[in-house]
């Protein structure tokens, strides 16, 4: 609080590292309104999911809305979440999909530096490889990870150079490495690292365009006023809420949820109400392919796919699917659909403005 009253520090961005050695060092979460904080708790459990663990649905759930059960208390937002999958200590994402063993001879400690729980998956062979299976599971898996961080509520934080493919050949603590080991590559020389580079570009895109993905305030799985659907749903791979039941079934791989982009109190710098699109996301970490049944048409009647990390190559060409159609989710991918809030029931009031959003994942609105 000291802190926060600080003359010098007005209007600054305060974010805490909320852990320390000691006695009560940890401190995720007790922090005051007014600060924001790396949220380790987040990258353990996005880490875990894609990794393959199951049965912790719930608590992905989560950290994908902001993590309201460490910061909803004494009016705090979901931006007091820094949601992270990576950062300066550990390992890049391009070495989390390719090493299970740290690699840190190379800081001459005889590899006992650096933490032994890195919950990374290297997609069937340990280091570099150019067996076309696994350098196409390890361009899915960078893809999952990237888009769970840019679509979660909070304050994403990317490492520097995650979205070039940097490696630091798996050392999970290059501190010491003034040299290749721990530099930034700029040129951009590997094609899939190009393509990896268009993709974050994208979902930043999308982020940007879409308020429903940084909202002010935490969910609450209701109806917000006059709005014709809740303003998240849970969704089994059914179609239907998941029940509570499903939240603890021990293999849970899979499940996706609803946004109710119109739901949100969303304001453009003119005062005017914005009404956002609705989006479904659907998430499986299980390594087959699941046909996950889209909602009934009252959360939407059509829907077209912006993201399916298992098919880059679709991303943005509007494939579609109707209500209560199967959509064929391939194993350890991620889907993001689209429907547009014109279509909407209650949409396109008086006094309110759509957000237009163009194919190309573009902002064409306010």
């Amino acid at each position: 609080n000291a802190v926060l009253q600080a003359p010098a520090l007005y209007g600054a961005k305060l974010i805490a590292e909320p852990w320390d050695l000691g006695r009560d060092g940890y401190q995720l979460g007790r922090f005051p309104p007014g600060w924001s904080e790396w949220n380790d708790r987040y990258r353990d459990t996005v880490r875990a999911f894609w990794k393959g663990e199951g049965g912790i649905i719930g608590d992905l759930a989560f950290c994908l809305t902001g993590s309201s059960d460490k910061f909803e208390h004494k009016g705090r937002r979901p931006r007091s979440s820094i949601n992270f999958v990576t950062a300066h200590d550990g390992l890049t994402l391009e070495d989390l999909v390719a090493y299970e063993k740290k690699r840190n001879a190379a800081n001459l400690e005889d590899n006992h530096d650096g933490t032994d729980n890195n919950l990374s998956w290297n997609c069937g062979a340990e280091g570099p490889s150019d067996d076309p299976k696994v350098v196409s599971e390890r361009f899915k898996q960078k893809g999952n990870l990237m888009a769970t961080l840019l679509l979660s509520q909070g304050v994403p934080m990317l490492l520097a150079g995650d979205e070039l493919g940097r490696t630091q050949q798996g050392n999970n603590n290059a501190y010491c490495q003034d040299n290749e080991i721990g530099w930034v590559d700029w040129e951009l020389a590997d094609e899939m690292d190009r393509e990896f580079l268009e993709f974050v570009k994208s979902l930043i895109r999308v982020r940007h365009a879409h308020p429903v993905f940084s909202r002010l305030k935490f969910f609450h799985g209701r109806h917000i006023g006059d709005s014709a659907v809740k303003d998240i749903t849970w969704l089994s791979l059914e179609g239907r809420e998941l029940t509570h039941d499903e939240w603890h079934l021990s293999f849970a791989r899979c499940f996706g949820f609803h946004l109710g982009g119109d739901t949100g109190e969303y304001f453009s710098r003119s005062g005017e109400k914005l009404v956002d699109d609705r989006f479904i996301l659907l998430l499986n970490a299980d390594r087959d392919q699941i046909a996950f049944k889209l909602p009934p048409p009252d959360l939407g009647k059509v829907w077209k796919v912006l993201i399916d990390t298992a098919h880059p190559d679709i991303n943005g060409h509007g494939t579609e699917f109707r209500a209560r159609e199967s959509y064929p989710l391939q194993g350890r991918s991620l889907v993001l659909l689209i429907h547009r809030a014109g279509g909407a029931k209650g949409d396109n009031k008086d006094d309110q403005q759509t957000l237009s959003f163009d194919d190309d994942g573009g902002n064409g609105g306010s």
